[in-house]
């Protein structure tokens, strides 16, 4: 159920997540992205998902999390919060922030910063068409159906590609790594990590 129970044990899982610092993160561009946790509309927690405009130079048509480059002098913290205004139209304020997910490099050149949000009552959301094609709310339970997340091993890399069926297609990491460490985490209360987890190879560039 989407209720203070819930944010309550979002907040205490992540709050007891250590810090998993990345050796290898210098040269990677800093990038953040925010899980917003949402009303399904019939009262079940959900997370926002994004669909990208087709006409953008990068990631154009991909299932995403709200995000992307911190600017110069930004914090986590401040460039997913406006990344969440500017691509959904949602104010969201810092003590909306619940907690944080372990970085993620991705093989682009990004290192991506997770933030999770709880969606204040009343907020609505509105996407950019110069940025957003559409906004889902995606099912938390969804997320945690028998087979999902796939693990499937490509002979390019010797860690396994994380993806998840959802929306009826599949969606790949850093968002699948992403989702799914939120499950472990944030829901579970388990201390997964998944920087390791890999991408598909048409995504490695």
């Amino acid at each position: 159920m989407f209720d203070d129970s819930l944010r309550a044990s979002i907040a205490s899982n992540l709050s007891r997540l250590a810090s998993a610092p990345l050796p290898a993160a210098e040269g990677l561009k800093r990038a953040a992205v925010c899980l917003i946790v949402a009303d399904d509309g019939a009262g079940n927690a959900a997370l926002v998902l994004t669909l990208r405009a087709k006409h953008l130079s990068a990631h154009s048509g991909q299932y995403a999390l709200p995000g992307g480059r911190m600017d110069a002098g930004e914090s986590a913290v401040e460039a997913a919060l406006r990344e969440a205004r500017e691509e959904i139209g949602l104010e969201l304020a810092p003590d909306s922030i619940l907690g944080r997910l372990d970085d993620y490099p991705t093989r682009s050149g990004y290192l991506i910063t997770p933030l999770v949000a709880w969606l204040p009552e009343a907020a609505t959301m509105q996407a950019n068409p110069a940025e957003v094609a559409a906004i889902y709310r995606i099912p938390i339970a969804d997320l945690g159906l028998p087979g999902s997340p796939e693990f499937v091993a490509i002979p390019e890399s010797d860690q396994p590609v994380i993806r998840y069926p959802l929306l009826g297609t599949t969606i790949h990491a850093p968002t699948a790594a992403i989702l799914y460490q939120f499950m472990e985490v944030a829901v579970h209360g388990r201390a997964t990590r998944v920087a390791h987890l890999e991408q598909p190879v048409w995504a490695w560039r």
